[in-house]
């Protein structure tokens, strides 16, 4: 009885192996998929049955995702573009939603629960319904074509400012009164221990939050008339907007894309997977 119950173990973890492992390669080949087509000809690309690694590199998709077929540089400008659109977004947003997660979560005042429901309402509104009401008002203040009217908008992430509230729900009160004991105010309350202690929520709202504003594609397109304030997603648009499209170039656009959120993600990580961790007190 021992040794069958001790076997139907064994096949019933390999057959949860086997499930876990089918959806991992369901997630891996796209991606798998994308870094070897951006070194084929568009010719490789859709022969069968499909070369996965090529014999002689095409290296020149890459050049022609760089300089636009030789044209110019403007894809340098482009992912310095996102780079700035997306940090600055992270940044004011990871800096906005802890400031408010922390007054949600540990000061009491009249309208609270009503404050928070507004900002909670605002997660069920897709993004399409307020769009063109936004353009407009970018357009009145004259944020087309600028830095301010691509990160002004989403620098307010009420899912953000959920996720602190509720991590910070469960930061000790005996640590902000001791620390109010010693003297610190609730400015310092909230850099040196509550800000400093909250790394995972904090990573996890800058991944989030940096994949988003890199991502997006519908504002920019929208705000960004200037070829030279675009950013990566709209600048792929370019390649279905050609004649013949260079499918090999394309992907190589979206491996140079990748490669900031794969660092961002790998740096981290370690806060990213660490979860809810020991608080500490840090007054220096």
């Amino acid at each position: 009885m021992l040794r069958d119950k001790s076997l139907s173990n064994r096949i019933w973890n390999w057959l949860i192996d086997a499930v876990f492992i089918f959806f991992l390669a369901i997630l891996i080949i796209p991606i798998l998929f994308m870094f070897s087509a951006s070194l084929l000809t568009p010719a490789e690309i859709y022969s069968m049955p499909y070369p996965w690694i090529s014999d002689k590199p095409h290296f020149a998709n890459y050049y022609n995702a760089v300089t636009d077929y030789g044209r110019d540089l403007t894809f340098l400008r482009i992912i310095m573009n996102s780079v700035i659109v997306a940090v600055g977004t992270m940044i004011l947003s990871v800096i906005v939603s802890a400031f408010a997660g922390y007054g949600l979560s540990k000061f009491r005042f009249k309208g609270q629960k009503v404050a928070f429901l507004v900002l909670m309402s605002r997660m069920m509104i897709p993004f399409e319904a307020i769009m063109i009401p936004m353009y407009i008002i970018a357009v009145k203040l004259n944020f087309q074509n600028t830095y301010v009217g691509l990160i002004l908008p989403f620098v307010m992430n009420s899912f953000g400012i959920f996720q602190m509230k509720q991590y910070l729900e469960s930061f000790p009160d005996e640590m902000l009164d001791a620390g109010r004991l010693d003297g610190l105010s609730e400015w310092g309350l909230f850099w040196k221990m509550v800000f400093k202690n909250s790394t995972p929520a904090i990573a996890t709202a800058a991944i989030l939050s940096f994949r988003g504003q890199w991502d997006n594609l519908l504002w920019p397109l929208l705000l960004a008339q200037k070829e030279t304030m675009k950013t990566i997603p709209s600048y792929l648009v370019k390649f279905t907007e050609e004649k013949f499209a260079d499918e090999g170039a394309m992907m190589a656009v979206a491996v140079i894309a990748s490669v900031p959120i794969i660092i961002l993600f790998l740096t981290l990580s370690k806060y990213f997977f660490g979860g809810s961790t020991m608080y500490s007190s840090s007054k220096e």
